[in-house]
């Protein structure tokens, strides 16, 4: 277990693949040239990135083959204007949250037989991150809901492909994820003083999934794909909880002692264990592509089965009721079904132009909306390149994210959550591969 655990964590060292880019928390960025057809790659899957978006199109490959790759994400801070039920509770108040870089790594290996009836392969990809981040921890309008969160998850995804025919190919794999999770708070309380303290939660855990794929070419012009992700479960058992900063002013609330003395033993700092659930959910993808001389174009119907997460339970071990307390925040995300499209144009044979767009809807009810993530339905446009020299391929492709404003009034005050206002934010993505054909 060791060996498995080691290179997923080198990985997240060297690459911060911890936001969200499509709806929810997924991260489709798993290859440049998807990109450039807005991820409509199930049926065409003709790159080492088949290994993510369809093991069975690892038969179209021949010899040995291995890509690297990255996705540079520049998140612009979502703005947010309305009530939340910290500080005033009535007064319209503003925020914007910080802008982030991130970076999406991708790796693979494939080789075919001779024959070009096996293929096998393993890739490394990050399929799910979540980053948000506001401002002054102290001060955010949100700090006692989170001032910060960060989620990153790498997948080790061994593959195997078989060619049963000309009409049919099948593929199968393997997924190891290492995922770690950080989360951090300000609880507030007028009652108590204030601020209570700075929380901060963070924790490891991995997990096994398996993946499978088919491709059909009923047609030497026509491919038919379908590929399916199995859900992951991250069990964190052993979390550290930190408290900082507690707070040392005396209320009459408390008998005239501070949370400090009442809770803590005058200590201003305090630590302690937690154990986190979270869940990830499985995946399902249908495409096909149609070539017709240089040009191909695709389009996939693209699931994720987000019923899986019904709810954010996090079990503290030492508790101090009512001022550190576990929780279990309903979260109850539906279904939902992305609608992507493609095209590429072969301008030559080494050149080859590619457009892309996606509709994705968001999975969050506004009900359990939170500022960890403030969801909405979002337009995806996409552009790419793609250039072989030699057996050298590289593959580039641009992505911006339109996400629709959204309104939510879903603000508890006398349990600290939700908000009422509007959402407002976009983001832009810039994708790289190389590619080296043995």
């Amino acid at each position: 277990m060791r060996g498995w655990r080691t290179l997923p964590v080198l990985l997240v060292l060297l690459f911060t693949a911890s936001t969200s880019f499509a709806a929810g928390f997924r991260l489709p960025e798993a290859g440049a040239k998807a990109m450039g057809m807005g991820f409509a790659f199930t049926a065409q899957a003709d790159d080492p990135s088949a290994i993510y978006f369809n093991p069975a199109g690892l038969t179209q490959l021949k010899g040995q083959n291995v890509m690297v790759g990255v996705t540079y994400v520049r998140e612009n801070g979502a703005e947010f204007t309305g009530t939340t039920p910290v500080d005033n509770t009535t007064a319209i108040k503003n925020e914007t949250q910080k802008s982030l870089n991130f970076y999406i790594p991708n790796a693979y290996y494939t080789r075919t037989t001779n024959s070009g009836n096996v293929a096998y392969g393993v890739g490394i990809f990050s399929p799910f991150g979540l980053g948000q981040e506001y401002n002054d921890r102290n001060t955010s309008i949100f700090r006692n809901q989170i001032t910060k969160i960060d989620l990153k998850t790498v997948v080790v995804n061994p593959t195997i492909a078989f060619k049963v025919n000309e009409f049919l190919s099948v593929g199968a794999g393997i997924d190891y994820m290492w995922g770690q999770a950080k989360l951090a708070k300000t609880p507030w309380s007028p009652a108590l003083g204030g601020n209570l303290y700075d929380l901060d939660l963070k924790g490891d855990d991995d997990a096994w999934g398996y993946n499978f794929g088919l491709l059909l070419t009923p047609t030497p012009n026509l491919r038919i794909g379908a590929n399916y992700r199995s859900p992951f479960t991250l069990q964190i058992r052993n979390g550290d909880v930190n408290l900082t900063a507690i707070n040392t002013t005396g209320v009459a609330a408390l008998g005239g002692a501070s949370v400090s003395q009442a809770f803590f033993g005058g200590a201003t700092t305090f630590a302690t264990k937690a154990t986190a659930t979270i869940s990830m959910p499985a995946t399902f993808a249908l495409g096909a592509a149609y070539k017709l001389d240089r040009l191909t174009v695709e389009a996939d119907a693209d699931w994720t089965f987000w019923h899986s997460f019904g709810s954010l339970p996090i079990t503290i071990q030492d508790l101090r009721s009512p001022v550190l307390v576990s929780t279990n925040n309903p979260k109850a995300w539906k279904d939902v079904v992305a609608l992507r499209f493609g095209a590429e144009y072969r301008v030559t044979d080494p050149l080859a132009l590619r457009v892309g767009f996606v509709y994705d809807p968001t999975p969050v009810p506004a009900a359990t909306m939170g500022p960890e993530l403030p969801d909405s339905t979002r337009l995806n446009y996409m552009a790419g390149a793609g250039y072989k020299v030699g057996p050298w391929t590289i593959d580039g492709a641009f992505m911006y994210i339109q996400k629709f404003d959204r309104t939510v009034n879903n603000q508890v005050t006398a349990a600290s959550t939700g908000f009422n206002g509007t959402w407002s934010s976009n983001a832009w993505l810039a994708g790289l591969d190389v590619g080296y054909k043995f």
